[in-house]
């Protein structure tokens, strides 16, 4: 798995003390995938996403933070590189804060 994180220098209070995953891209077994985790904190960006894949006649195979797909093709990748150019590493720190439910200092 490829995988854009938070460096832990910039954040290194995470649950588990691994670095936050902001995106990823992965081969399965049976397709590839691409992990979007802001959309999976963003119902806008998930908007966003689903009607990118709609303008560009595409089918979405979606999870909760995963896109699936076979090939390249099948996905507007101008609508995936918008989608994680849109949230800022702190933005993206914010939203996992507010996920935790602690105060960071």
């Amino acid at each position: 798995m490829i995988c854009y994180e938070v460096p832990l220098r910039v954040f290194g209070k995470t649950y588990n003390g691994q670095p936050l995953m902001y995106a990823a891209l992965a081969a399965q077994k049976q397709y590839n995938a691409i992990y979007l985790t802001n959309v999976y904190c963003d119902d806008t960006l998930r908007e966003r996403l689903v009607a990118g894949f709609e303008r560009a006649g595409k089918k979405l195979n979606m999870g909760k933070s995963c896109v699936r797909f076979k090939h390249a093709s099948d996905l507007p990748l101008d609508t995936i590189g918008s989608i994680v150019a849109a949230t800022s590493v702190e933005q993206f720190v914010a939203f996992y804060q507010a996920s935790r439910g602690r105060t960071y200092r």
